[in-house]
């Protein structure tokens, strides 16, 4: 083909990345989210479409018209309502919005994985008929390429209308500059956050239904290849849509063109997959070369840390009941981790791959729980740690000796490091979304230029760990894994800790705010980065011994978005977290088909908007519920500690509220806002414990605490009911045990038997400092 036929080829991939860069435009300049689930989405529809076309037989223009105009929006609808309308309630972070997203992403690929299978599909049908239109000589043109291109200029017009000569257009630049006060100003702002929704999803679902007849249709291959268009809106800086589009024929074009040349060796493959991947490399480079992206709103910093279940760890000694608990919590975690070993032996061999797991989780609570980075790329380090490790165990890496299989593990680790440094170094200059789309390409072009290479990936065999001449088997494998996640679990802790601890957590919350009161903010970035790279390596050298093979899918790009997800969705600055995630990814895989562990985390994503800081966070907060629920039934008001009432943001602005159970009485006299459940209440009560006795103790007893001594009167009545025996009267009054009578809250009916009187006067004289 001449240069002028590949380029008229190109451009037809081209229009459909421009449809794709328009779609994530209209969503983040109505929204201000950056839609990581276009791809997801459009996969999703892809599959729809085909499915009515060759399963259902359903004609092409009408299963068209139902997936555009029905599927798609309808999607984006749902998003908004029940997904990202509850953040933007609460002004959420635009970091939280973006690990929203992931879920979305996450969740469609288990939903699409588990209705259709991960297998491949080449039966995708196109809307545009194939044939072609003569423009002069031999030179012909694709129909669906004028097609497309058409839609795009459309598409382009029709935005620039409404956004910049319509009142519906001054209304989604009120919403997006600040929405509470568009609300205010009587803008619809769901209205308009879910008209963008609906066309943001039309397109992207538009782009997937274009994109399958020429690619195979795998869940997986369709969505990094939607990604992949995220260059165009990195060279729009995300605001300019004709920057967009013409990057993405730009950049189409020129892939084509790169089809005429071929080249010798190295050189040659890399030319071959440079041909099929330019949009990844295009990210890349743009990301690294654009100086700042014009997001919305206040930026990323310090937003990661709505991501934290838990505070800054103490600076002093903790207390010994503090150190009891967190003692018998290892101990118990400890046990749960070695009860494999009393597995069978191919239940033994799936749980392998749970340390693994648990230590790449762990580097990324590093980087993100700690130091505050979005980082999306933790599959290239994993992925480097295992190549690394294979090739040293293989004496075939730079000319080094063959090491043993352990010590392979671990100096291949070790090696990540210097990667980690250096690809670090430019990625700490940027932050939030910037951040996590620069590792997110990061660990793409890792993938796809080193692992799926047969220079890099071939040739590899993996021989049994032997440990000075000892084979191991798999038990003794097992517990070798479990102490390299004792070392990472070690390092974590010493770096979460201190003063290193409190300053990581410091640039974390507020990278600015740290500098200036001298916190080496770059440095420790840089540390967290490094220290995050050994720690995924390792991990990566252990789950290829896991799965005695080495496969590039396991540590593919989208292998890092869903990890992520996970660790954000089991608390990202939780080490207990990550290890439980990993186990939970696993025990689903085991269990449950293929693909149900990407579909629960996506759903488990999505409750997010619900519960910020995570399942880490929600379970605290539900034992702390608990525990007040349980203290309250327990505990005298007159001798609890009054409670300050929780704030929460609702959608007109801040307001006092409260969370949990509420009692029947109003606070400052504020319409619907009760009081919190155990909040101590004014003056003493005599009516505590309701109709209850006092405990009966034998003579000099110690004297309990009054949550002692409702505890003993609960036991002693269970006791007495179930046996039958009715429970013995009290001692006389100052007589109980040799105790003092003002020690037992005593119940109306009680005071009411003793003095004749009634419940009320029993309280008054109580209040009156009298003796009953």
């Amino acid at each position: 083909m001449t240069s002028i036929d590949l380029g008229l080829a190109g451009i037809s991939l081209g229009a459909i990345a421009a449809l794709s860069g328009i779609g994530l435009l209209v969503t983040y300049r109505t929204n201000g989210v950056l839609n990581l689930a276009q791809g997801g989405i459009a996969t999703l529809v892809a599959y729809v479409f085909r499915e009515m076309v060759v399963v259902w037989g359903l004609p092409i223009w009408l299963a068209a018209i139902i997936a555009l105009a029905v599927v798609s929006p309808g999607i984006g609808l749902l998003l908004e309502r029940l997904v990202f309308r509850p953040l933007a309630r609460r002004r959420a972070s635009a970091a939280e919005s973006l690990v929203a997203s992931l879920g979305v992403l996450v969740l469609t690929l288990g939903m699409t994985a588990g209705i259709w299978g991960l297998g491949s599909r080449s039966d995708a049908p196109s809307i545009f008929p194939n044939s072609s239109v003569k423009l002069f000589g031999d030179t012909r043109i694709g129909v669906d390429a004028l097609a497309e291109l058409a839609m795009v200029v459309v598409f382009c017009a029709v935005i620039g209308v409404i956004a910049t000569r319509t009142v519906f257009g001054r209304q989604i630049r009120a919403v997006v500059d600040d929405r509470q006060l568009a609300e205010l100003s009587g803008v619809p702002a769901d209205q308009v956050a879910a008209a963008g929704w609906a066309a943001g999803t039309t397109l992207a679902g538009l782009t997937g239904i274009l994109l399958a007849p020429r690619f195979q249709l795998t869940p997986y291959g369709l969505t990094l290849l939607v990604l992949e268009t995220f260059a165009v809106v990195v060279a729009a800086r995300l605001s300019s849509m004709p920057v967009a589009v013409l990057t993405a024929l730009g950049v189409a074009v020129l892939q084509s063109e790169l089809k005429q040349f071929t080249l010798d060796g190295n050189a040659g493959q890399i030319l071959t997959v440079l041909q099929s991947n330019l949009f990844i490399v295009a990210l890349l480079v743009l990301l690294l070369a654009v100086p700042k992206l014009r997001e919305l709103g206040t930026g990323d910093s310090g937003t990661t840390a709505s991501f934290s279940s838990r505070g800054a760890p103490p600076s002093g000694p903790a207390s010994q009941t503090k150190a009891r608990r967190d003692f018998l919590g290892k101990l118990g975690g400890a046990a749960l981790l070695l009860a494999p070993l009393t597995f069978a032996p191919s239940d033994l061999r799936s749980a392998f791959m749970v340390p693994a797991l648990a230590l790449i989780f762990l580097s990324m609570v590093i980087v993100t729980g700690y130091s505050g980075q979005l980082s999306l790329g933790s599959a290239g380090y994993a992925g480097l740690g295992a190549l690394l490790s294979l090739k040293l165990a293989n004496g075939d890496l730079f000319g080094l000796p063959k090491l043993p299989g352990v010590a392979s593990m671990f100096i291949g680790a070790l090696l990540v490091a210097p990667i980690g440094l250096i690809t670090g170094y430019p990625a700490i200059r940027r932050r939030g979304l910037t951040l996590a789309l620069t590792t997110f390409a990061v660990g793409a072009v890792v993938s796809r230029f080193v692992f799926e290479q047969p220079t890099f990936a071939t040739g590899l065999y993996l021989d049994p760990l032997t440990f000075y001449g000892w084979e191991l088997p798999d038990e003794a494998f097992y517990v070798l894994e479990l102490v390299c996640l004792g070392l990472g679990l070690f390092f974590v802790g010493n770096l979460h800790r201190g003063r290193l601890g409190r300053a990581l957590l410091a640039v974390r919350d507020h990278a600015e705010g740290a500098a200036a009161v001298g916190v080496d903010v770059r440095n420790l970035k840089l540390l967290a980065f490094t220290v995050s790279s050994v720690v995924a390596g390792l991990g990566g050298a252990l789950l290829v011994h896991s799965s005695y093979s080495f496969s590039a899918d396991d540590f593919a790009p989208l292998q890092s978005l869903l990890w992520f997800t996970a660790v954000v969705v089991f608390g990202a600055d939780s080490a207990a977290g990550a290890i439980v995630a990993a186990a939970f990814i696993v025990t689903i895989d085991v269990l449950a088909p293929a693909g149900s562990s990407i579909l629960a985390i996506g759903i488990l994503a999505l409750a997010l908007g619900w519960m910020p800081g995570g399942l880490a966070s929600a379970v605290r907060g539900l034992l702390r519920l608990l525990a007040l629920h349980l203290a309250d039934g327990f505990v005298d008001p007159n001798h609890r500690a009054p409670r300050p009432v929780p704030v929460r943001i609702s959608a007109v602005g801040y307001l006092p509220a409260t969370t949990g159970i509420t009692g029947v009485t109003g606070i400052s006299g504020i319409p619907g806002i009760g009081a919190p459940l155990g909040a101590a209440q004014p003056g003493p009560s005599a009516s505590w414990p309701p109709g209850r006795s006092s405990p009966v103790l034998p003579p000099g007893s110690p004297r309990p605490t009054p949550f002692g001594a409702s505890l003993l009167t609960l036991v002693q009545e269970y006791a007495a009911r179930s046996s039958g025996a009715p429970l013995l009267p009290p001692a006389p009054r100052g007589e109980r045990g040799g105790l003092p009578a003002d020690v037992y809250p005593t119940s109306p009916g009680h005071v009411g038997h003793e003095q004749g009187g009634s419940g009320p006067a029993a309280a008054t004289s109580l209040r009156d400092g009298g003796r009953v």
